[in-house]
């Protein structure tokens, strides 16, 4: 990838597959994007990526241990001691959710930061330990020339939280992440440890892909990998309207096709009227295939540009330009499967103490998506609230997790705002959002669970049908409600 390329690219917002990173207390924690702080009566009070839930906790532990049985053994304790004082306990990473979905008030909280990765090649596999980084697997990979089958499209977050989440990214034409999880070691509410994978304690892996650690803590999980790839991007423009229909044609016409994205124009002037796909096919030259990139400095000098998209319909406009013009002609050479995936979401912070991102994310089906770009027309430009970016992406039928998103093939609406940090702007993003989810399942699509908990009770229930499957799963599970968080609290907890 070109110097040239890589600025415009982060210009473009690539990396705002997640909201912006910041630092609290003027410096940041390795592994650790938001970091423990303490409270006036000497609690210590954990955040996440919203910076909206502080949140008190009884207990704070980091964990940097392989996935041994002193791991094992000390988790147990941990696990007991909770349960004999009566309170929750939560195993998280990075915490990037944003609705304290990795948080519980007064628990037990493990911070999970590992490194422990054992490839595999003849099998294609990963063994690897539950805390353990995007950005390390990554390098761990990349040495042995293989690249992660799918994974987010930022390399920050824990992987165990990917399952968690069942999160996806740019490579097609998959499902998400748990898709190509084999199996992985669950430590249950009484300390036991079970082995999960689709014919071992089905019932328990279906939980926990995409279940937010409400039935267990993940100890490790064994991963599919693909070799690493040079690849060779395309550009195309259509109207914004077509994108849907025109992304799964573009996939089923190019079965070399292995990583896609798209954009859209988000100036108030033609508002969604165009998209652009990339979507990025093997080069013929697979020969000496350079270690994956980071974006280093030219990544964070284009931070202002994404920045000063607040406010500026020219800013987007020209950043719209970049991308459909010029972008193009300078991305002619290659970059490989983990460069494209090698990026963190400090590259974009804002740096604002007044202002947060917050990320919503929409999934529609492909023939459905020109009636997503009216609903967002009506709803969007109305709030108070500033778009950044907006990402598309493919997802394959989820045929696994209960509480599944993608119930069919669906088109991936990732976007990026800019919200004040006032009551105002918490309200009308609220109102925003809401009204967003309605109108996304009228048309037979759904919404993550991963972000602000502004989804109403009905349409968290309509959007996910299995929900009541769910909390009767972990129920049985988990019978003493050890583990829990926020969206429990929120939506599950009484039904």
């Amino acid at each position: 990838m070109s110097l040239t390329r890589r600025t415009v690219l982060f210009a473009a917002g690539a990396a705002a597959g997640v909201a912006g990173a910041k630092w609290l207390g003027g410096s940041p924690v390795t592994g650790t994007a938001y970091p423990p702080a303490v409270d006036a009566a000497g609690k210590t009070v954990l955040n996440d990526a919203s910076l909206l839930n502080p949140t008190p906790v009884a207990k704070h532990i980091t964990i940097n241990a392989d996935p041994t049985a002193e791991l094992i053994a000390q988790l147990r304790v941990e696990l007991a001691e909770a349960k004999a004082a009566g309170r929750p306990f939560v195993a998280s990473a990075a915490r990037h959710s944003m609705g304290a979905q990795s948080l519980a008030r007064d628990a037990t909280a493990l911070t999970l930061d590992q490194t422990w990765i054992e490839p595999d090649t003849a099998a294609g596999t990963y063994r690897v330990a539950a805390g353990a980084r995007w950005g390390e697997i990554i390098r761990r990979l990349d040495e042995a020339g293989f690249s992660p089958k799918v994974m987010q499209s930022n390399n920050d977050f824990g992987i165990a939280s990917t399952f968690a989440v069942n999160a996806h990214g740019w490579p097609v034409p998959h499902s998400a992440f748990g898709s190509t999880v084999r199996s992985l070691r669950l430590m249950r509410h009484d300390g036991e440890v079970i082995t999960c994978s689709r014919t071992q304690n089905a019932d328990q892996f279906n939980l926990a892909m995409g279940g937010y650690g409400l039935n267990g803590v993940i100890i490790d999980l064994d991963v599919e990998m693909v070799p690493n790839k040079r690849l060779i991007p395309t550009y195309e423009t259509m109207a914004g309207v077509d994108f849907g229909t025109r992304f799964v044609e573009a996939l089923k016409a190019d079965e070399r096709i292995e990583m896609a994205y798209g954009r859209l124009d988000i100036t108030l002037e033609s508002f969604f009227d165009e998209a652009l796909l990339i979507t990025y096919v093997p080069a013929d030259d697979q020969s000496d295939l350079p270690a994956a990139s980071g974006s280093g400095f030219i990544s964070k000098a284009s931070r202002p540009l994404f920045r000063h998209q607040v406010d500026s319909d020219t800013v987007k406009g020209f950043r719209w330009f970049l991308e459909t013009e010029i972008n193009p002609v300078l991305s002619s050479g290659g970059v490989t499967r983990n460069s494209l995936m090698n990026e963190p979401v400090i590259t974009l912070d804002d740096r604002d103490p007044t202002r947060t991102d917050i990320l919503h994310e929409y999934f529609v089906p492909p023939e459905r998506f020109g009636e997503f770009v009216a609903a967002c027309n009506d709803v969007i430009p109305s709030s108070y609230q500033q778009l950044l970016n907006i990402t598309l992406r493919f997802v394959d039928t989820d045929t696994d997790s209960v509480l599944a998103y993608a119930r069919g093939p669906r088109i991936a609406a990732v976007m990026l705002f800019s919200q004040e940090m006032t009551v105002r702007g918490e309200a009308d993003m609220a109102r925003m959002t809401s009204a967003l989810i309605e109108r996304t399942l009228d048309i037979g699509g759904t919404y993550y669970l991963p972000y602000r908990l502004h989804a109403e009770q009905a349409q968290f229930e309509r959007g996910y049908p299995r929900a009541g499957v769910f909390v009767s799963g972990k129920r049985e599970a988990d019978p003493d409600l050890m583990f829990r968080n926020a969206l429990w609290d929120r939506y599950m907890a009484h039904m």
